[in-house]
């Protein structure tokens, strides 16, 4: 019997009648507070994607999306900034400090960052760096902090510490001032070393201060950014944009080496231009800030009136996130209509956190399910 009678006789199974259909229905899927990243994508996001999904283009960033991307970063951070974009948070992190730094440095940054707490390990497994963790009271490290941290400089026993790293907004929801990162950037300078922003939420943090871009990072001193994109719309796609144009000129064999080169770069930069070109990104994070805000305001209201025992916000909001240390009861209770994170490190807390998505009826629904049940 021949390959081909084979086949003819003996069908492939048919798959669709094994494989259930994923169900989309809002009562399956609806929108909750575990994570912007649980959030779909914007639909001019999709849409940017679609109109990118034409003929054939160069591949690995030798596209006109790309390009364009390119030039649009140029404006928010200046014209000698270079754009690269890559696929995740993590990667981009790791990539943009293992580009600027050598393999004996230290990274000096709070203990709650996400280099530090959240990428396994990464930044020191991948990107060979030392993470050094300073202990802060709200996520923002100080020239004072960094300067305590500077230890074992010019010891070959001890990793250099030679960059600085803060996430804006920071993993406590918390919000840097100009000023603050100017005095960040100029303590890292004298101390020779390179400042590295996180900025997987900078949208959120430029909108809470109403600032553009530039103000918060190129004109205070900032060497290199982790421009996010998922946590505000994207599908998946972010970028490091250099600004100090003597280090990073490894990014594009390192990008390669550290599995953040996309083939088919021109949607990735698709949904970067989508975002970032006009005000897409301001809009996103200026409402998903607001939802945050009407969640405090609901909370506060609540723990004023005495009808939230054990209730208590931890942090003021400065972008779309609330913390608040809730009872065990309280939150299994609320966890019945909602999903939400414990927050791991202190206990009792939990992270609500608003999307470019989340409607002031979801925020109402959430106040109303942690107090009333």
């Amino acid at each position: 019997m021949n390959e081909q009678t084979s086949l003819s006789q003996n069908p492939p199974a048919d798959r669709s009648a094994t494989v259930p259909p994923v169900d989309t229905s809002p009562e399956v899927l609806p929108r909750n507070f575990g994570s912007d990243n649980w959030a779909g994508a914007h639909p001019e996001v999709i849409a940017a994607i679609v109109e990118a999904n034409v003929g054939h283009a160069p591949g690995y960033g030798g596209d006109p999306w790309t390009d364009r991307f390119k030039e649009i970063a140029k404006q928010h951070f200046g014209p000698t900034a270079s754009a690269y974009p890559v696929f995740n948070g993590t990667g981009a992190n790791v990539l943009a400090l293992q580009s600027a730094l050598p393999r004996w440095a230290a990274v000096i940054t709070a203990q709650s960052a996400h280099i530090n707490y959240d990428e396994t390990g990464a930044p020191e497994k991948v990107g060979g760096l030392k993470i050094i963790g300073a202990a802060t009271p709200d996520g923002k490290l100080t020239p004072e902090i960094i300067e305590r941290s500077d230890l074992g400089r010019g010891n070959e026993h001890n990793a250099q510490p030679l960059a600085v790293s803060i996430s804006q907004s920071t993993e406590w929801g918390t919000t840097y001032r100009p000023e603050e990162i100017l005095a960040i950037a100029d303590t890292a300078h004298r101390l020779d070393m390179i400042l590295h922003v996180d900025g997987s939420r900078l949208g959120n943090a430029a909108a809470f201060l109403d600032t553009d871009l530039g103000s918060i990072t190129t004109a205070a001193g900032v060497d290199i950014i982790s421009l996010g994109g998922t946590k505000n719309g994207l599908l998946g796609a972010e970028a490091i944009i250099v600004l100090d144009e003597n280090i990073g000129q490894g990014m594009p064999f390192l990008r390669k080496m550290n599995l953040q080169l996309a083939s088919k770069m021109r949607f990735l930069s698709a949904q970067l231009g989508a975002l970032y070109e006009g005000d897409l990104w301001r809009t996103s994070a200026n409402h998903a800030n607001t939802m945050a805000q009407r969640l405090e305001a609901g909370l506060a209201e609540a723990v004023s009136a005495g009808c939230a025992p054990g209730l208590s916000l931890v942090q003021k909001v400065e972008s779309n996130v609330v913390f608040v240390r809730m009872p065990p009861e309280t939150a299994a209770r609320a966890r019945q209509k909602f999903a939400f994170a414990n927050w791991p490190l202190e206990d009792d807390i939990v992270r609500l956190m608003c999307a470019f998505d989340t409607t002031a009826d979801d925020v109402d629904a959430l106040v109303s399910a942690i107090i009333d049940g």
